[in-house]
C-alpha cells in the first residue's frame, strides 16, 4: 500500500525541479529536430528515441504544449517561440477533428497554455493573438461537444473514437475543452439552430462516467469494490441502455486499468475547481451546484482512495490492478514498484497523471476537509518526488524521453521490450513527460507562492 511522506512540502521538491528543467530543455530540442524531418507525430520511444504510433495522431498536442510548459518554468524565449509556431502552423487540424475525444489533450496542452500565459502577463498581451487562441478553443469545445450519444436515463456522454457505443473514462480530462468553450462563452448551434448547452453536456458527461465507469461498491455494482474503474462503458445505441464494462488498454473489463484510474481522478479534481468559477446562476439549469460538486467529489476520492490502497509503497503503479502476472509477484503492494521485473510492467505515466490530480484535489478541498486536503496533497508530492529521481527521470543524453518506464497499450503490444527483458521497461510517452512537466510545475508555483496555474480564467479578470 501506498505510504505518503506526509511531511514533504513543495519547496523540498526545489532541486529537484531545477534538474527536471535542464534535462528537459536538452530532450525538446532532439525531439523537435527529429520532427523537422518528419511529417509523423511521436508517440513512444523504441531504445530511447521518439517513434510514431499512426492511430488518432492524439500527442501532437503534448508535444508542443511540453516546449510552451519549458518556457514557463525557466522564461527561456526559445521554447516559447518553438511552441508557438508550432501550434500556429500544425495544431489547426486537431481543432474540427470530428473522430476523436481527444481535444483537451492536444487543444487545450497547446492554445490552451498560451491563452493561460498571456493572462498570467507572462508573455506579452496581443488582444488579435489572444482573439486566435480564444476562438481555437471556442472551436475544440464544440466540436467535442458534438461527438454525442443519449442514454436511457435522460443523459448522454461524448463518445470515443471506437464509435458511438463507446464511452471512455479518459474523455474525463478532455471535458477541459467544452468548460474553456463555455467559459468564452461559445454558443454551439444545431439543426434550426437549435442551442446545445456547453456546460450542459460537460456536466451530463461527467455524470454518466461517473455512473457508469466509476465503481462505489453499491446498488449495481454491490459486486465490486469500491474506487475500482472500468476503462470503457458500452451502451446500446438504439435505446442507450448501459450494456457491460469493456476496455481497450486494460487487462480486463473487470480490473482497473490504472491510467484510466488517473484520468478520472485528475480530470474530476480539475474539473472540481471549475465548477468553482461557475455561478449558481449558470448551474441552476443543470441540477445546480450541490448535486454537480457532490457528484465529482465523489467520483475524485473514492478513485483517490483506490489508488492509495492498490498502488505499491512509493506510489507508482504497475500497468493494471489485475494484471494476471502481479499474482507471482508475491506481496507487490508491500514493497516499492519494481520496473525491472520478470511479470508485469509499471507504468510511470500513470502515476504521473494521478500525481497532479492528487494535488488538484487536494487543493480544492482546502478549509472544507482538511484532513482528507493534507493527505491528498501529500500524495501528490510523494509521488512526484519519486519520479523527479532515478530509475523514473531519464538523465542520459542518448534519450529522448523525460520520463521512463511509461506503458502505453499493453494488450496491443505496442510497448518496446528490449532484448532479454520480460516486459517493456525504460521508455517513455509523450503524454508521461507533459503531465510530469504538468505536475512539476504546479509544484513549482506552490513553492514559490505563484499564481495557482489554472486555464479557466476570464479575459476580462
Amino acid at each position: 500500500m501506498f505510504q505518503i511522506q506526509s511531511n514533504l512540502k513543495p519547496i523540498d521538491l526545489a532541486d529537484k525541479l531545477a534538474h527536471l528543467w535542464e534535462l528537459s530543455a536538452q530532450k525538446i530540442r532532439a525531439i523537435e529536430e527529429d520532427s523537422r524531418s518528419t511529417a509523423t507525430t511521436p508517440v513512444f520511444t523504441v531504445n530511447g528515441r521518439y517513434t510514431a504510433q499512426g492511430w488518432t495522431e492524439w500527442t501532437q498536442g503534448f508535444q508542443f504544449g511540453w516546449q510552451i510548459l519549458q518556457f514557463d518554468a525557466t522564461d527561456d524565449e526559445a521554447f516559447l517561440k518553438m511552441g508557438r509556431e508550432n501550434t500556429i502552423a500544425k495544431m489547426a487540424p486537431h481543432l474540427t477533428h470530428f473522430g476523436v475525444h481527444d481535444h483537451g489533450f492536444n487543444n487545450v496542452s497547446t492554445y490552451g497554455n498560451l491563452r493561460r500565459l498571456m493572462l498570467e502577463g507572462r508573455i506579452d498581451h496581443e488582444q488579435r493573438e489572444l482573439e486566435l487562441y480564444e476562438l481555437a478553443l471556442k472551436v475544440s469545445g464544440a466540436v467535442q461537444a458534438v461527438r454525442w450519444s443519449e442514454t436511457s436515463d435522460g443523459d448522454g456522454y461524448i463518445y470515443s473514437f471506437n464509435g458511438p457505443h463507446s464511452l471512455f473514462c479518459d474523455t474525463i480530462r478532455s471535458l477541459r475543452s467544452l468548460a474553456l468553450a463555455h467559459r468564452l462563452g461559445h454558443r454551439l448551434l444545431d439543426e434550426n439552430d437549435t442551442d446545445i448547452p456547453l456546460l450542459g453536456r460537460l456536466l451530463e458527461h461527467a455524470r454518466t462516467t461517473a455512473s457508469y465507469n466509476v465503481y462505489y461498491g453499491e446498488n449495481r455494482d454491490r459486486y465490486d469494490v469500491p474506487g475500482r474503474v472500468a476503462h470503457e462503458a458500452i451502451f446500446n445505441v438504439n435505446d442507450g441502455q448501459f450494456r457491460c464494462p469493456s476496455t481497450q488498454q486494460g487487462y480486463s473489463p473487470f480490473t482497473t486499468w490504472t491510467r484510466g484510474l488517473a484520468w478520472i481522478l485528475s480530470g474530476y479534481a480539475e474539473e472540481l475547481e471549475y465548477l468553482e468559477t461557475c455561478s449558481d446562476e449558470e448551474l441552476a439549469g443543470f441540477g445546480g451546484r450541490a448535486q454537480n460538486e457532490a457528484l465529482m467529489l465523489r467520483a475524485a476520492t473514492v478513485a483517490a482512495d483506490y489508488y492509495l490502497q492498490n498502488t505499491p509503497t512509493d506510489g507508482i503503479p504497475y500497468w493494471d490492478t489485475g494484471a494476471p502476472g502481479l499474482v507471482e509477484m508475491g506481496d507487490y503492494l508491500d514493497r516499492p514498484a519494481e520496473v525491472d521485473n520478470a511479470h508485469e510492467p509499471v507504468d510511470s505515466s500513470a502515476a504521473a497523471i494521478a500525481a497532479q490530480g492528487f494535488l488538484r484535489l487536494g487543493n480544492y478541498l482546502q478549509g472544507d476537509d482538511q484532513e482528507r486536503a493534507d493527505r491528498y496533497t501529500a500524495a501528490g508530492l510523494t509521488i512526484l518526488n519519486r519520479l523527479l529521481e532515478e530509475p523514473y527521470l531519464s538523465t542520459s543524453e542518448n534519450h529522448q524521453g523525460l520520463l521512463l518506464h511509461a506503458l502505453y497499450h499493453r494488450p496491443r503490444d505496442w510497448d518496446h521490450t528490449a532484448e532479454g527483458k520480460a516486459v517493456p521497461q525504460g521508455e517513455s510517452c509523450l503524454w508521461g513527460d507533459y503531465h510530469l512537466m504538468e505536475a512539476a510545475l504546479l509544484v513549482d508555483r506552490l513553492a514559490r507562492e505563484q499564481p495557482y496555474p489554472t486555464f479557466f480564467a476570464s479575459a476580462d479578470r
